[in-house]
């Protein structure tokens, strides 16, 4: 799909706040209402836009504890620990990687003691080798 600048800079503003409204959004862009919203629409059909979510704010986050759990598996057991791992809500995200580990998971719980217990759980999930923590201390860019 080729988009265009002003797609792009549509895509960016609502990045950054996906409730801005229609004509703030026109404004902002210099584009007509109905030209914004036709662009949303068939960003959208196109899937390109694919929903609209909630950003939590930095001080709620604050209170969270984040880690990136490197995952090392068994031969062709991608599918089974990708559906355990699913079923855990701490894990927000799952990329498969290039390297000595196969996945990274990124966990997140309330305490320490509550994602050491979770990073106890993925270890012992059938297919799951090895895993290997990093707890975050800060997130210094975050688009």
């Amino acid at each position: 799909m080729k988009l265009s600048d002003k797609d792009r800079e549509l895509l960016a503003t609502l990045s950054e706040n996906a409730r801005v409204p229609v004509a703030a959004l026109a404004k902002k862009l210099g584009l007509s209402r109905t030209t914004v919203q036709a662009r949303l629409e068939r960003l959208e059909r196109e899937g390109v836009i694919a929903g609209y979510s909630v950003r939590l704010s930095e001080e709620y986050t604050s209170g969270l504890v984040k880690a990136h759990i490197l995952i090392t598996m068994a031969p062709k057991s991608l599918a089974q620990v990708t559906r355990s791992l699913e079923k855990m809500k701490a894990v927000t995200e799952l990329h498969s990687v290039s390297g000595s580990f196969d996945l990274i998971a990124i966990i997140v719980a309330p305490s320490i003691s509550e994602l050491d217990q979770l990073i106890d759980e993925i270890g012992v999930v059938e297919g799951v080798e090895r895993t290997l923590s990093s707890i975050v201390l800060s997130t210094r860019i975050s688009r």
